[in-house]
């Protein structure tokens, strides 16, 4: 028996560096987000047991997602498009999570 595990470090992203990418990428992941079941799909889709925590799960998704636009950019072969779209339906998904579960009170008007 050994004591691996399925967990997988990734160096933290900055988050001073804009966020941008193509039109068509952002549009699939919109399209993406009516059939999303971050239940079933996030932990497929970051090979783990079981769904991490919000804050945990963004912080690992937009370091995966910033490692395929790399791959994108410098038009590497393993670049996958496929995946790359699910990285950023469950960015958008999880951005909407945290927002939903911590909303900013409205200032009221004097």
């Amino acid at each position: 028996m050994t004591n691996s595990t399925n967990v997988i470090a990734f160096p933290a992203r900055n988050a001073d560096q804009p966020f941008r990418r193509p039109a068509a990428l952002i549009r699939a992941a919109r399209e993406g987000q009516r059939a999303w079941k971050r239940e079933r799909d996030l932990a497929r889709l970051l090979r783990a047991d079981r769904c991490p925590e919000p804050a945990r799960a963004l912080s690992r998704l937009r370091t995966e997602e910033e490692i395929q636009n790399d791959h994108r950019l410098n038009r590497l072969a393993d670049y996958d498009m496929k995946r790359h779209v699910l990285l950023m339906i469950a960015i958008m998904a999880e951005m909407r999570a945290a927002i939903e579960a911590h909303p900013t009170p409205m200032a009221t008007a004097l």
